[in-house]
Parts: C-alpha cells; structure tokens; sequence
C-alpha cells in the first residue's frame, strides 16, 4: 500500500480519536464518493439525482474511514469503494426510490426477454421486446430506463437471478487447485462467448463500464451520445446476457 508521510500521518491521528484527522479523511476521499456514484447512477432509474447517490455515498465513506486498518496492508480506496456502492443501494431501498413498480417492471422485461428467446431459440431484438410488451418504441425505451434496478440490471450483483455467482466469482484465485481453476476457466468460457453474441455497441458499454470503469457521463461522452441512451444499452446488454447465461445455469449451481 502506497501512503504519502502526511496521510499516514492522518490515519495514525485518527486511531487516536483525532476528530480533525478523520474530517479531513473524509474530505480528501470525497471524489471517491462521486465516482462511485457516477457509476451506479448507470443502474439506477433516471430520475433519482446524482447528488442524492453522493449523500448516501457520503455515509459509507465515513463507516469505511471508522472500520479501517491501516495495518492489514490494503488500499483504502478499494475498502472504501464497496462499502460506498453498499451504502447508496442501501440508501435508495431505504427511502423506497427502488419502487416497486421499477421491479415490476425490471421483472416483466426479463420474462418476456426469456420468452421470446425461447420461441425464436435466438436473441429478440427491441422491436419484438416491445411489440410483445404492447409498446412502441419510444415508449419501450423509457419501459427499459424504467427498470433499471440495480440488483437485476448489474453485473456486479449477480450474473444469474437463482444462483450466487457474481461477475468477479468467474476469475480464478491463483491460490486455488487445478480443478477449481478449471471450473473458473469454463464459466468464463460461458461469459466470454455470451459477449461476443452481443452487438458491437453493447460489447463496447460494457467494456468501459466493467473493464475501463468509466462512469455513465465519461462513457457518453466517449460514445457521442446521451447518458440515457447508454443506460439503456447498458441495461439491454445486461438483460441479454442473463438471458443466455440462463440457459448455462447448471454450470453456476
């Protein structure tokens, strides 16, 4: 763990109760908090404010600055990052922003995304998802910003809705036997071929989004389109995905 003098300084202050030490703690890990938030902003529906994601963010960067220690040796920045992400989904479930008719929804879009794949024995396309949804397209796309629900349209929650495997759950522990390894290697096989059936576009969403850890606003301005569309990519890349990892859900139980 890299630490500058005056920042172990800081966290040496702190175990001591040194009030001003944890305030400027927290002052200075502040952009952590609107990071985060700028990506979970991607997941949530659009009309909750960014700025209420910081507030709840805010909280988790104060438990993470009371919880850590400096001597296990990890980076601040990743202990914290989780327990942000933790608390603004906390924070919205609380508040009931994460409506229940948002979940409806999320809910209704996935069964019929499974439905007409199963039919077609092929991946729908938007115009089919609406039709049997009895929406136009326009309308549809809104249907979709609407059922952005972090739990359901997120790859780093769960990849499978009946399984626990997370994304990060598909790379291999080097501590692990040959045969975990090998287990690991076949589910990211299973990933890996079910991106490569998404369009280009959604291919590139995620790519910044997961691999390049971009926010909503960086990747829309990388793309030269608006953050609600790439939300919407976002969240018809993830509903595909799930709906072909469905069909592998023996390799994840």
């Amino acid at each position: 763990m890299n630490l500058n003098q005056s920042e172990k300084i800081l966290w040496k202050s702190l175990k001591k109760g040194d009030r001003e030490a944890r305030n400027t703690l927290i002052e200075k890990y502040t952009p952590l908090v609107k990071y985060v938030a700028g990506r979970v902003k991607m997941i949530v529906p659009p009309q909750i404010e960014f700025d209420d994601l910081v507030s709840f963010g805010i909280l988790g960067l104060i438990q993470a600055i009371d919880r850590f220690n400096l001597d296990q040796g990890i980076k601040f920045s990743t202990f914290a990052s989780v327990r942000i992400r933790g608390s603004i989904i906390d924070g919205l479930r609380s508040q009931d922003w994460i409506s229940r008719s948002g979940r409806d929804k999320a809910k209704k879009l996935n069964a019929v995304y499974r439905k007409l794949e199963q039919s077609l024995c092929r991946t729908p396309e938007d115009e089919e998802l609406a039709r049997e949804l009895g929406l136009n397209m326009e309308e549809y796309y809104q249907f979709v910003l609407n059922s952005n629900i972090p739990d359901l349209t997120s790859l780093d929650i769960f990849v499978d809705h009946e399984s626990d495997i997370q994304l990060i759950d598909m790379i291999p522990d080097q501590t692990d036997g040959p045969e975990q390894i090998l287990s690991d290697k076949e589910l990211k096989d299973v990933l890996a071929k079910a991106i490569d059936r998404l369009n280009q576009q959604e291919q590139f969403v995620l790519a910044l989004y997961y691999y390049e850890e971009l926010t909503q606003m960086e990747i829309a301005e990388v793309m030269d389109v608006s953050p609600a569309r790439v939300s919407q990519i976002h969240s018809r890349a993830v509903l595909r995905l799930r709906g072909m990892l469905s069909r592998k859900k023996a390799l994840f139980l």
